[in-house]
């Protein structure tokens, strides 16, 4: 997993374009736009109008803000005009938002340009290296790229590997609340290390993140959704914070015997979990009551990201012969629920 040790400064500015001015990725194009690279950003609706009209604004915990130039356009070819090909292309979409989107994003991709996905849970180029020991259709993961457009517009050869450890939201159109965490791992996808990911760790770092390189980032991703892939969905399907559900002894085993196959499965594709799923959730426990990303987006009206936390576990478990029937009943749950709500919306 993660032995680098953070990493310095940059040296020159660069240019940056950001798909999804969301909590992550208003954050990452804030920061990088306050320490000097031109960073053009695609939104829409009333972010787009707000960041036009006040700039991004980034907010602490105790008031601070400050206002990050950066430039936001409604679709793609407006944004590469502005940014050209970037040297560094950040996705900070929601995982469904990605799929949708996707065939729109090739053009941003230039001969040079590195790709890094912000995202929550396992991304679609997870099973494309040779220690997944997966090939073929086998490595498609359809649950996170069902027609295989996210991947023929993001190329595994461009692309980095990212784990983001931070807290941040939205409170409103145009404003990120950074709330705490600045902890952002890359790495190579099939694992070593490389001159691009030690170049971007130095632009993420001059950038105000504590920025590390892995030479193993598919072990340091697995071992985040390992953690998250169970409290998110189940915050979502009872609407209770952390503390409530850490505290039900009948969910924290069923948690518990979730966690156990997703170790089970990761075992099988190069990713093995050296760690005790009780004592995961503790350390959770003592962060005290907080509302995960899926909660918050299933009370924003937003779809869950059900698929790359969940589904993606289940599927990867069918292709490799290790049963997940806990997995299973609680992606079958939150599937159930997101159908609901997308009714609910209309």
């Amino acid at each position: 997993m993660c032995h680098a040790a953070a990493v310095s400064t940059p040296e020159q500015p660069r240019t940056v374009a950001v798909v999804g001015l969301g909590a992550v990725g208003g954050l990452l194009a804030g920061r990088l736009a306050l320490a000097g690279h031109t960073v053009g950003a695609l939104a829409r609706g009333a972010t787009l109008d707000a960041v036009r009209r006040d700039g991004l604004r980034l907010r602490t915990p105790d008031g601070a803000e400050q206002v990050a130039p950066v430039h936001a356009e409604p679709d793609v070819a407006s944004l590469l005009e502005h940014t050209g090909h970037p040297d560094l292309l950040v996705v900070g979409l929601k995982a469904p938002a990605l799929v949708d989107l996707a065939p729109t994003l090739a053009p941003l991709v230039g001969p040079a340009t590195t790709v890094l996905p912000a995202m929550n849970g396992v991304p679609w180029w997870f099973a494309r290296t040779p220690d997944s020991g997966l090939t073929g259709d086998d490595a498609h993961l359809h649950s996170v790229d069902p027609d295989g457009a996210v991947g023929a517009a993001l190329p595994l050869a461009a692309t980095l590997g990212c784990v983001v450890h931070l807290a941040a939201s939205r409170p409103e159109p145009g404003v990120v609340l950074h709330d705490s965490g600045d902890r952002l791992i890359v790495g190579e996808p099939a694992g070593g290390t490389s001159d691009r990911a030690e170049q971007v760790g130095r632009l993420l770092a001059g950038a105000g993140f504590a920025a590390e390189g892995s030479d193993h980032v598919r072990g340091d991703i697995w071992f985040k959704l390992w953690g998250n892939m169970t409290v998110n969905p189940v915050s979502a399907l009872t609407e209770a914070a952390t503390d409530r559900i850490l505290a039900d002894d009948h969910l924290r085993g069923f948690m518990v015997a979730a966690m156990a196959e997703a170790a089970a499965v990761g075992a099988q594709v190069g990713c093995p979990v050296d760690a005790d799923g009780e004592q995961r959730l503790d350390l959770a426990r003592a962060l005290g009551a907080f509302r995960t990303s899926m909660l918050q987006d299933r009370d924003a009206g937003r779809p869950l990201e059900h698929e790359a936390m969940v589904g993606v576990v289940s599927e990867l478990g069918q292709r490799v012969g290790v049963p997940t029937p806990y997995v299973d009943g609680l992606l079958g749950l939150v599937r159930v629920l997101d159908g609901s709500l997308a009714l609910a919306r209309g």
